[in-house]
């Protein structure tokens, strides 16, 4: 990550297992810089640790202001999320405009950039709308526009990091294709108790029934490991029923 890396500023955070969950988002897309604003409960939170579930590093390395205004003192592109206005006229964006805005700023500028969420139960207040640059607010439904803190700071920290080298975890787990021969064994094993149930009878379909069940095992691209566990559940399915004991 640069050090133009987004901050994550909460103002008057009120439980501590919400600081913790912000943090746990925040870690998952590669934000690990965390400003808290007088917290209700003092800091450090014995409480925010284990709802944080492993985002230790986010936790230790947090700041404590006294204002919203100290915190984000060297941040020249601030946003504040709150669903409504509350009187102030400010530029309104998505979080996905917001990601862009600072991902461009960061490749021209040295300069920081922060999110800014409210306390729990009333969102910012307007004096800490009126800190920042523009809003930023979630295309939500109208009738129950109920975001939690941890869902709100995981929003924008995804579209974040949509412009971030961000590995793909699932991309290098995944096994190529089992090879033909392989294959060729598995659809062998499978004709062959076929045929002791008198599963291709009558004759005049068998052949249609073989390539049915061949398109059907050669479609889902099985790797070795898969190929293995399928020929070992039909290995144990053709011994014999041993009793227990």
């Amino acid at each position: 990550m640069t050090e133009n890396t987004p901050v994550i500023v909460l103002v008057r955070p009120q439980l501590g297992e919400n600081i913790g969950k912000a943090a746990r988002a925040m870690l998952n897309f590669g934000l690990t810089e965390m400003r808290l604003v007088t917290p209700r409960d003092g800091w450090p939170n014995p409480s925010a640790g284990p709802a944080a579930s492993g985002a230790d590093v986010v936790l230790e390395k947090a700041q404590v202001f006294e204002s919203l205004a100290e915190a984000v003192a060297d941040c020249s592109h601030v946003y504040a999320t709150t669903v409504r206005k509350r009187g102030v006229t400010k530029p309104v964006v998505t979080p996905e405009e917001a990601a862009r805005e600072i991902h461009t700023a960061s490749q021209t500028t040295a300069s920081r950039s922060a999110y800014v969420f409210g306390p729990e139960r009333s969102g910012l207040e307007t004096e800490d709308v009126a800190l920042a640059r523009a809003i930023l607010t979630v295309p939500i439904n109208p009738e129950f526009a109920s975001l939690n803190l941890a869902q709100a700071v995981i929003l924008c920290a995804y579209e974040w990091s949509k412009h971030a080298d961000l590995a793909q975890p699932t991309a290098e787990d995944l096994l190529p294709p089992a090879p033909q021969q392989e294959l060729e064994g598995l659809i062998g094993h499978f004709e062959r108790m076929l045929e002791e149930k008198n599963y291709f009878w009558p004759e005049t379909r068998a052949e249609a029934n073989r390539l049915t069940l061949r398109n059907l095992l050669t479609k889902p691209g099985w790797n070795h490991l898969e190929v293995r566990t399928l020929r070992g559940v039909l290995s144990t399915l053709e011994k014999e029923k041993r009793p227990r004991g």
